[in-house]
C-alpha cells in the first residue's frame, strides 16, 4: 500500500496524526467585505440561502435584500437567479456565512455615482419613497431630490412620481454618511438649454410661428416656442390700445406670433401679434381721403385737443383750434370721452400713421363715408354747444407755442429712453434675485436632508451605545438645521426682492411708455402749431 505524501492543498495532519484530505482546500478563499457571485437556492419570510461553491451556504438577512424598506424577499430575488453579494461575516455566532446583497449592490452603484458626479453625466433611479422635502430614488444607493429640484416649476403633488424612472445630476455626495443628493431641475434645464440653441438656430425675424401663451404679466405676454418662451410687449398685442394683456389673451391660448427681433447672445424673443393681423391702417390708406367725412368715437380728450378712433387701432387728433368755430378754452366744452362724432380728414400721414382730423369743418348734414372695416355706423352728429364768438391767435404765439412743444417733445424721448434703460436694468436684476432665491431654497433643502441624515445617524450610534458618536452627530444636525433655516430666510428675502424689482421694471416700463405716447402727441402738436402759425403769418401779411 502506498503512503500518501503530505502535500498543500491534498492532505493535512489530522488528530490522531494520520494524513486525511484537506477538503477546506477545495474551497474558494473569501473575505469580509469581498463581493462574491453565487446562485439563490432558497427564499423564506425573513432570509434569503445563496451557494456561492463556500463550504456553506450564504444567509442573506431581509434587511440585506434591498435598499427599500419592509420589503418582501420574494419580490426581490427567486430560486435559481444568479446575484451578487458582499461578504458582510465569514462565521456568525451560529457559524453562517452572512451576505448583503443591497451592500454588493451599494458598493457597485457608488462607483458608478461618483463617475457620474466628477464627469457631470447623469444618472438614472427609481422613485421608491416620498418623503418630507422631496422623493427618494433607488439608485443602488438611497438617493434624495429636493422637492424643489424635481422639475423647473415647483411640484405640488409629489406622489405623481411614484415608481417613475428619473434621470437626475448628482449635485452633492458624502461617502462617510452614504449621503447622495440629485437634482432632475438640472438634468431638464439642459435639455431645454439645447431646444432653446436649436429654436434659435431655426427663427429668424420676420418668421411667423405658432405659440402658446405660458405666462401673463402687466408688460405683456410669453408664449412657449416648443421649449422656449418669448415675449409680446403689450404694444405689440393689438392695434388698438390694450391696458391689460389678459383682455386679449388667456394661458394656455394657442396663437400665431411674427418674430420681431432675436437677441441670440442673451437667449431672447420679442414677437408681435398684432402683425399676424389685418393692419387697420392698410385699410385707412385705401379707403379714405383727404376731406373725406368719417365717423369715429372720441377716446381721449387732452388739453391740446381730442384724439378719435375712426378704426379699431387708428386713431387721430383734433387740435383744440379745430373743435369748434369759435375759441375754445377747454376741449371738454366741446366734446367728451365716449363720443360718437363726424370728422373731417384734414391729412393722411401713411409713413407716420398720424391722422390730423377736424369736427368745425363738417359741413351741417354732411352724411359720413361707410366704414372701411364694414362695422355699425354710430350715426350720430356731436352736439359741439357752439358760442358765435371767435378769439384767433397770433403767429407769434402760435409759433412760441409750436416751439415750446417740440422743445418738451425731445425732453420726453430722452426721459422715457432713460426710464426705459432702467427699467431693463431692473427686470435683469429681477431674475439674477429670482435666479439667486432658487439657488438659497435648493441649498436650503440640501441643508435640511443633511440634518434630517445626521439626526437618523445620531439615533443609530445612540442604540448602538457609542454616546460619543451620538453627541457629535447630534450637534452636526443641529448645526445643519440652523444653516438650512437660515438659507430658507434668505431664499425667501432674496424672492421678495425679486418681486420688488420686478414691480419696478413694470412700473419704470410703463412711465416710459406713457412718457413716449406724450412726446409723440407733443411733436404732432408742435408740427400743426408750427403749420398754423405760418398760416396766420400769411394771413397777417395780406390784411397788412
Amino acid at each position: 500500500m502506498e503512503i500518501p505524501v503530505l502535500e498543500d492543498g491534498v492532505w493535512i495532519t489530522g488528530p490522531d496524526g494520520e494524513l486525511i484530505p484537506d477538503y477546506d482546500a477545495t474551497f474558494p478563499t473569501i473575505n469580509e467585505g469581498e463581493v462574491v457571485h453565487g446562485t439563490v437556492v432558497r427564499v423564506d419570510k425573513d432570509e434569503v440561502l445563496v451557494d456561492i461553491g463556500y463550504k456553506s451556504e450564504g444567509v442573506i438577512p431581509v434587511s440585506e435584500l434591498s435598499i427599500r424598506r419592509s420589503v418582501n424577499p420574494a419580490d426581490e430575488v427567486s430560486v435559481g437567479e444568479e446575484i451578487d453579494a458582499l461578504v458582510m461575516q465569514k462565521e456568525d455566532a451560529e457559524g453562517r456565512l452572512i451576505l448583503s446583497k443591497k451592500r454588493a449592490r451599494f458598493e457597485l452603484a457608488w462607483k458608478a455615482i461618483e463617475a457620474a458626479a466628477e464627469s457631470g453625466e447623469a444618472v438614472n433611479g427609481r422613485v421608491i419613497e416620498v418623503v418630507k422635502g422631496g422623493l427618494i430614488l433607488d439608485l443602488g444607493v438611497r438617493g434624495f431630490l429636493p422637492a424643489s429640484l424635481v422639475d423647473i416649476r415647483r411640484v405640488q403633488d409629489l406622489e405623481e412620481f411614484t415608481g417613475k424612472e428619473l434621470r437626475c445630476k448628482v449635485i452633492e455626495l458624502n461617502r462617510s454618511r452614504n449621503n447622495v443628493v440629485l437634482s432632475r431641475r438640472a438634468v431638464l434645464e439642459d435639455e431645454r438649454k439645447e431646444m432653446r440653441q436649436a429654436i434659435l438656430d431655426r427663427l429668424n425675424p420676420g418668421d411667423v410661428v405658432d405659440g402658446q401663451i405660458s405666462n401673463i404679466v402687466d408688460f405683456g405676454a410669453f408664449v412657449d416656442l416648443d421649449g422656449m418662451d418669448g415675449l409680446i410687449h403689450i404694444s405689440e398685442l393689438s392695434w388698438s390700445h390694450v391696458n391689460h394683456p389678459s383682455e386679449v389673451l388667456e394661458i394656455g391660448q394657442t396663437v400665431k406670433v411674427k418674430v420681431l427681433d432675436i437677441d441670440r447672445e442673451r437667449q431672447r424673443i420679442s414677437l408681435g401679434l398684432k402683425q399676424t393681423q389685418s393692419d387697420p391702417w392698410q385699410q385707412v390708406l385705401e379707403h379714405y381721403h383727404e376731406d373725406d367725412v368719417v365717423e369715429g368715437r372720441v377716446t381721449k380728450v387732452v388739453t391740446f385737443g381730442a384724439f378719435v378712433e375712426i378704426l379699431p387701432g387708428v386713431e387721430g387728433l383734433v387740435h383744440i383750434s379745430e373743435l369748434a368755430q369759435h375759441h375754445v378754452e377747454n376741449p371738454r366744452e366741446v366734446v367728451s370721452q365716449g363720443d360718437p362724432v363726424n370728422v373731417l380728414i384734414l391729412e393722411i400721414d401713411g409713413d407716420r400713421r398720424r391722422l390730423s382730423l377736424s369736427l368745425k369743418r363738417v359741413e351741417e348734414g354732411a352724411e359720413p363715408l361707410p366704414r372701411a372695416d364694414g362695422g355699425e355706423s354710430v350715426h350720430l352728429t356731436p352736439n359741439l354747444r357752439l358760442s358765435e364768438e371767435a378769439f384767433p391767435a397770433t403767429s407769434e404765439e402760435l409759433a412760441e407755442a409750436a416751439l415750446a412743444l417740440d422743445d418738451d417733445a425731445v425732453e420726453l424721448v430722452a426721459e422715457a429712453v432713460a426710464t426705459e434703460e432702467v427699467a431693463v436694468e431692473l427686470a435683469e436684476d429681477a431674475v439674477i434675485a429670482d435666479e439667486l432665491a432658487g439657488e438659497l431654497a435648493s441649498e436650503a433643502v440640501v441643508a435640511e436632508a443633511v440634518a434630517e441624515e445626521l439626526a437618523a445617524e445620531s439615533l443609530e450610534a445612540d442604540a448602538a451605545g457609542d454616546a460619543e458618536a451620538a453627541a457629535e452627530l447630534a450637534d452636526e444636525a443641529v448645526a445643519a438645521e440652523e444653516t438650512a433655516v437660515e438659507l430658507a430666510d434668505e431664499a425667501v428675502e432674496a424672492e421678495e426682492v425679486a418681486v420688488d424689482l420686478a414691480a419696478e421694471a413694470v412700473a419704470a416700463d410703463a412711465v416710459a411708455e406713457e412718457l413716449l405716447e406724450e412726446a409723440v402727441v407733443e411733436e404732432a402738436v408742435a408740427e400743426e402749431l408750427a403749420e398754423e402759425a405760418v398760416a396766420a403769418a400769411s394771413d397777417e401779411d395780406a390784411t397788412t
